[in-house]
């Protein structure tokens, strides 16, 4: 069926004169006619009769006309929709990323982009540096939030900001408060994320450089805060972010520890895939964060 002769057939139904509606289509008359009767012919049925100076329309005309009105309601529907998505105002944003940001940072971040674009569908996942690289280059994730985390081949890493690993320990440790050795630090059973975790890498990267024994493997958790839990519990000792274990070490939860000739940088990065582009929805979010960042406001 020719569409062009629809729509026009459908501006006539609706305004009831072929005469009003080649005003509104800036047509002629006898074009806006041809393409009504080149319908007719099409279809084998007559659409329309003359009814007075306008047109009434036929029992085929009062059916196609129904239909067709639904068909270019859902044409407009369809555009605005694809509209929504090329402006990144709707669509669906997934967001993997890392224990320390996942709980930390992307709530808030999260919550606040959903309250200016909510026609945007949001989903966090959590892993560890290993899992959420794969997520972003399987296509499982849009866009990744990693703390820490080491070059991965495909992925694009933007820092935000550093943050800072701190040795902690439970309070009444031998060495809160105190400055130690390395090798000292590295005789005390540790409390180790899961393999794959940027923390563990860095620990073991530390150890490796300074030609010191890793330390031994206490208990095993996959996630940071039941670590932390440990260590204040009275076991072990930690490497952790600063902005995972500030509150705990302002409270006097837990003890810090000063290890000898040793400042640890810990980023925190948008990445993405290097050959992919951000999808509308994806850019607009990594462009809110940039603008937090860049209008000093408070992050957290």
């Amino acid at each position: 069926m020719n569409l062009h002769a629809l729509r026009i057939f459908t501006e006539v139904a609706s305004r009831g004169s072929v005469t009003r509606a080649a005003e509104a289509l800036l047509l002629t008359q006898p074009a806006v006619t041809a393409q009504v009767r080149r319908l007719e012919v099409e279809i084998g049925l007559t659409l329309l009769t003359p009814q007075g100076r306008g047109v009434q329309l036929t029992e085929a005309g009062e059916l196609l006309a129904r239909h067709a009105q639904r068909l270019f309601a859902m044409e407009k529907e369809i555009e605005q929709r694809l509209q929504a998505l090329k402006e990144g105002t709707s669509g669906r944003l997934r967001v993997a990323a890392t224990n320390l940001p996942a709980n930390l940072l992307l709530p808030v971040w999260l919550a606040r982009f959903k309250r200016e674009h909510p026609g945007i569908q949001l989903e966090l996942v959590t892993g560890n540096s290993r899992e959420v690289y794969e997520r972003l280059l399987t296509f499982e994730a849009d866009l990744a939030l990693v703390a820490g985390g080491w070059e991965a081949e495909g992925v694009l890493r933007e820092v935000l900001f550093e943050d800072e690993l701190w040795f902690i320990v439970p309070v009444d440790h031998e060495y809160a408060g105190r400055q130690v050795p390395l090798a000292d630090m590295m005789k005390e059973p540790f409390l180790l994320r899961e393999e794959g975790s940027s923390t563990r890498q860095m620990l073991i990267s530390l150890c490796i450089a300074n030609n010191v024994e890793p330390p031994p493997v206490g208990l095993q958790f996959y996630g940071m805060n039941e670590s932390i839990r440990s260590v204040i519990s009275g076991y072990g000792a930690m490497l952790v972010p600063s902005l995972a274990a500030r509150g705990f070490v302002e409270r006097g939860d837990v003890a810090l520890v000063h290890v000898e000739g040793v400042k640890l940088n810990w980023p925190i990065s948008l990445c993405q895939r290097k050959a992919d582009p951000l999808s509308p929805a994806a850019a607009r979010f990594v462009a809110r964060i940039k603008q937090l960042f860049a209008s000093n406001k408070k992050i957290l």
